[in-house]
């Protein structure tokens, strides 16, 4: 799922999907140390949802108390001043 459609997830959902996905994972691991996965890519998939989805929760822990979009990109303003 593209971060897009996480974004328009509610904090509920997001925290349900965060809890599948983390047993699916777990799950998937626990197949492939078995030897018994039948579709070992998903692993890579399922992690990156994981990330996203923890993502986009902790954007939303951050976000600032303005009227600014949860989404919205969040980093520097300004290069870091150099030293020397």
């Amino acid at each position: 799922m593209k971060a897009a459609k996480w974004r328009d997830l509610s904090g509920d959902e997001i925290e349900q999907k965060l809890r599948e996905l983390g047993e699916e994972v777990f799950n998937l691991r626990f197949q492939l140390s078995m030897g018994v996965a039948k579709n070992p890519s998903r692993l890579r998939e399922a992690k990156r949802d994981l990330a996203r989805a923890k993502t986009i929760q902790r954007e939303r822990e951050h976000a600032p108390a303005s009227g600014t979009r949860a989404g919205a990109h969040v980093g520097r303003a300004t290069a870091p001043a150099k030293k020397g």
